[in-house]
């Protein structure tokens, strides 16, 4: 998955949008206004006003336009490596990120922290984490089908996998130490070697 889902924007929605995401990675969402996104803008701020009441429907709908187009990525292509897919995915939580990255995913963890008090963010963070089961329980079950996992309920195996790698996320974000990190990702291989992959 790109860590730029706003390269090329192709209207002043997405425009918005891309100033948007960059102005949560940089400045967090307890800094971020609507003004501190004019400013990333490269048109007239006013514009920013003109489309969006408040920041929170601002922010959301940069989540719900970035949650989409990572759907579509998922998707998009036949699953013919199961196992190299579900790879791919459990690194892309353990590996050393671009700053870039480990700045956004901080500003997640802030707007998650949203969710119990606020239904939109809870609405947003349930579908996003239905989006990732969906796509590991159907890589699990096309692994299983070509014989290179082992029989399992797919959806719990991927319920598995994304509440580990979320809690990841979420504490790499919020401590800092790192020796633990070594442990967690040896431990899930290991789960993965001796409970998914056949021999």
């Amino acid at each position: 998955m790109s860590d730029d889902p706003f390269g090329n924007p192709e209207d002043t929605r997405e425009q918005i949008l891309a100033a948007t995401y960059r102005t949560l990675r940089d400045r967090g969402y307890a800094e971020l206004t609507i003004s501190a996104i004019g400013e990333t803008f490269e048109k007239s701020p006013s514009l920013v006003y003109r489309h969006y009441d408040s920041k929170d429907e601002l922010v959301l709908d940069c989540l719900t336009y970035m949650l989409d187009r990572y759907e579509r990525q998922l998707t998009e292509d036949e699953i013919t490596d199961p196992k190299e897919r579900l790879e791919a995915f459990v690194e892309w939580g353990f590996e050393d990120a671009p700053p870039e990255r480990e700045a956004f995913l901080s500003a997640i963890i802030e707007l998650r922290s949203r969710a119990p008090h606020d239904e939109s963010y809870e609405s947003h963070f349930t579908r996003s984490d239905d989006v990732f089961v969906g796509y590991l329980a159907d890589v699990i079950r096309s692994g299983i089908e070509r014989g290179t996992f082992r029989e399992c309920d797919p959806e719990q195996a991927a319920q598995l996998l994304v509440t580990t790698l979320s809690g990841t996320l979420f504490r790499r974000s919020t401590t800092d130490s790192s020796g633990w990190l070594d442990d967690v990702h040896e431990e899930l291989q290991t789960y993965l070697e001796t409970r998914l992959y056949r021999d």
